[in-house]
């Protein structure tokens, strides 16, 4: 039997970094004015109980607990007010991010987040009608039973609605493309002193009404 909790790679994964403005203030950055854009590798998509493998040279890996969005058909240039009926469901996504490479070589976001096994989502997909709104959510992660992160989606910048509009004016998404909407305050390189993930710690995270996903990190085989 299939896994449920394994959904289909999506064509592509749009990221927003700093999209909770705690979390910009952590990582000293200015409140964004517009949406931060950025790509995942489709093929960082995995399960949502999945190993997270700690690549080689790998020296910073961070944790990022996010309210991924679903789109259900072809958006274009869609309006905020239309914006909702392209939205399928939502699901609980980690962004994972080694941040030596997201922040040193090259400052490339793209590159530190998109390693296989840095985008998994589930437990399973809970379609709109499902979340009555989508930006009063509890949002948390925990590493090795410590809570880490806990917000509620009504501290995004841009709000879901905002996102969709926003994103398929520059691109057109179809459907099963995922938009992870960005991370709360808490992550391993807000820390003082920062503190990242090694083989062995176990990454649990979720969000209400939707469910819990949970990693462990392992070495590179």
């Amino acid at each position: 039997m299939d896994d449920p909790s394994r959904l289909p790679q999506p064509s592509k994964i749009i990221a927003v970094g700093q999209n909770y403005a705690a979390h910009a203030r952590e990582l000293g950055s200015p409140i964004p004015e517009e949406p931060v854009l950025f790509q995942k590798a489709s093929s960082s998509w995995s399960g949502a109980f999945d190993p997270v493998e700690l690549p080689p040279g790998a020296e910073m890996l961070d944790y990022e607990v996010e309210l991924g969005v679903v789109i259900g058909k072809r958006a274009k240039r869609v309006t905020e007010d239309e914006a909702m009926n392209f939205v399928e469901g939502y699901l609980v996504l980690c962004d994972y991010s080694e941040r030596s490479w997201q922040k040193d070589r090259g400052g490339q976001f793209t590159k530190g987040k998109s390693h296989d096994g840095f985008c998994p989502a589930g437990p399973r997909l809970v379609s709109r009608d499902e979340i009555a709104d989508p930006q009063s959510l509890r949002i948390w992660s925990k590493v090795n039973g410590e809570l880490r992160q806990e917000s509620s989606t009504g501290d995004m910048i841009f709000g879901v609605r905002q996102l969709v509009s926003y994103i398929s004016s520059f691109m057109t998404l179809l459907p099963g493309d995922v938009i992870a909407t960005g991370t709360p305050a808490g992550v391993g390189a807000g820390m003082s002193p920062p503190c990242f993930l090694k083989p062995g710690d176990v990454v649990e995270l979720g969000i209400e009404g939707i469910g819990e996903i949970r990693q462990e990190i392992i070495a590179t085989s």
